[in-house]
């Protein structure tokens, strides 16, 4: 948690404070074990923030100030402050990892995510690997427009036969058009496509490590 005031040359000044979870918490608030943040990452460019929970969920947030500055390396290296302070939104969320029990060793296997690691991205999708004590997975977030659709002229009373027409002796009636047709009747239509960000698991690495994973590292193949 970061805390503003009014600092040298009109740079506000920074006060922090230690939070291992989201949101404003009350004075002797319980905090759930499964909201405690472990796990915290920027991508190279400083524009999004990924972080994982002991519940196994990957949050991810983007920077809303500054869009198109120059990269942190760059920032590091200058000889004046910068002026404002980079601020991050909610981006979206998603189950990374679910509790395990590995039979062979009698062992359970929690969904706390110890490590993420983000990829090069690619065709506006973002990847990120997460991996909690035997599983790492690779990741793939990208926006994907979803259609809506309207004007089904569903009749209600056919739906509630289960989609049959029946007569009175529970036979199909003879069911001829007019010659002009139903001017009722007409074609669904699109009435507007939303943009959700869709979370997709691209590959699984399981059953491959011995001891806990603390750390990892992307190679050049998932850089590609």
């Amino acid at each position: 948690m970061i805390t503003s005031g009014n600092g040298e040359a009109g740079v506000p000044s920074l006060e922090w404070k230690f939070s291992q979870v989201f949101g404003e918490r009350a004075a002797g608030e319980e905090v759930q074990e499964a909201d405690i943040i472990s796990a915290i990452e920027f991508d190279k460019t400083g524009e999004h923030l990924a972080t994982g929970d002991r519940g196994g969920r990957v949050v991810l947030f983007e920077r809303i100030d500054g869009k198109g500055c120059t990269l942190r390396k760059d920032q590091e290296e200058m000889d004046y402050p910068v002026a404002r302070h980079p601020e991050f939104r909610y981006k979206t969320e998603f189950q990374s990892h679910e509790p395990e029990f590995d039979y062979l060793k009698s062992l359970e296997i929690e969904e706390k995510i110890n490590k993420v690691r983000w990829c090069q991205t690619a065709n506006g999708a973002l990847f990120i690997l997460s991996a909690n004590d035997k599983t790492v997975k690779y990741w793939k977030v990208q926006e994907k427009k979803i259609k809506k659709i309207c004007d089904m002229n569903l009749d209600s009373s056919a739906s509630a036969r289960n989609g049959k027409l029946s007569g009175p002796t529970g036979a199909a009636p003879d069911f001829v058009f007019p010659p002009g047709g139903f001017p009722s009747l007409h074609l669904p239509v699109i009435v507007g496509r939303e943009t959700h960000l869709v979370p997709r698991c691209r590959r699984v690495y399981a059953h491959a490590h011995d001891y806990h994973i603390n750390s990892i590292s992307n190679n050049r193949h998932l850089d590609a």
